[in-house]
């Protein structure tokens, strides 16, 4: 699971990090001057070979394309659930891929896409984004696509739940070594579910022969063309103050979504 560019190994020390946004100072005359995203740990300057450096259009502010890599990973977790237009859609984990994917399944005409969260803050973000919002007892049931983001083995058995006849669930959690139970003798069988892994690693099956690794994450930049999305990035702290803060921003309990650091 390593990032790339990373330095050293877990636990830390450790110089992780994939969402960098800065510009270039030197290069090729395309590029210098330019505002662009890199998939690079945190420093103040680095040097990457050229190809690494992807663009962001004029149009989109720099601190929100810090959430490149991210829009990156529920671009190809849409792929792989294969949702189309029409269809019921649930989301379960408001975190921010979870956000981003509810963002972008809510643009596919009249899809009716619900997150659901164990927090009812999470609901200003799905309402914003045109997806309703349920806390888990109240989740509903005979999706169609089930989409499960919270790493939690809760999440991914009410994934199982409210999923409909012939459902498709798309786990995108990283679980680690961490190992889960799952209730596969009722409606998993009965209701002939299927559960399909979606990593970033790779680019989803249906459009792996239509974009490369660096097709794909150009295509994440632009779509966060939207001004919505800055509602993601709940807090600021600059690069000096990590040592202090992480610890904080790590917590389990942390309330925010996205940190941007300020170099």
């Amino acid at each position: 699971m390593k990032a790339p560019l990373q330095g050293g190994d877990f636990p830390f020390p450790v110089r992780y990090g994939y969402a960098a946004v800065g510009r270039v100072e030197a290069g090729p005359d395309a590029l210098i001057g330019r505002t662009v995203f890199v998939l690079h740990p945190h420093q103040t300057r680095f040097a990457i070979p050229a190809e690494m450096a992807i663009p962001v259009p004029d149009h989109i502010p720099a601190r929100r394309a810090i959430l490149s890599a991210n829009m990156e990973t529920a671009l190809n977790a849409l792929w792989d659930s294969r949702a189309a237009a029409g269809q019921r859609i649930a989301v379960i984990g408001g975190g921010l891929v979870g956000l981003l994917i509810a963002y972008l399944a809510a643009r596919l005409p009249g899809a009716d896409v619900t997150l659901i969260d164990i927090n009812p803050e999470r609901a200003q973000f799905a309402q914003s984004f045109g997806a309703s919002f349920h806390q888990p007892d109240d989740a509903g049931e005979d999706y169609q696509i089930v989409i499960h983001t919270s790493a939690t083995q809760d999440g991914l058995r009410l994934a199982l739940g409210i999923a409909g006849f012939e459902a498709r669930i798309i786990e995108v959690s990283w679980f680690g070594d961490k190992e889960i139970a799952l209730p596969l003798g009722g409606a998993f069988h009965s209701q002939r579910l299927q559960i399909i892994s979606s990593q970033v690693g790779h680019v989803a099956r249906p459009m792996r022969f239509n974009f490369t690794h660096r097709q794909r994450l150009a295509r994440a930049l632009m779509l966060l063309d939207d001004a919505v999305l800055d509602s993601l990035i709940t807090e600021e702290v600059a690069f000096e103050d990590l040592p202090e803060e992480l610890p904080r921003l790590l917590a389990a309990d942390a309330p925010g979504i996205a940190t941007a650091v300020r170099f």
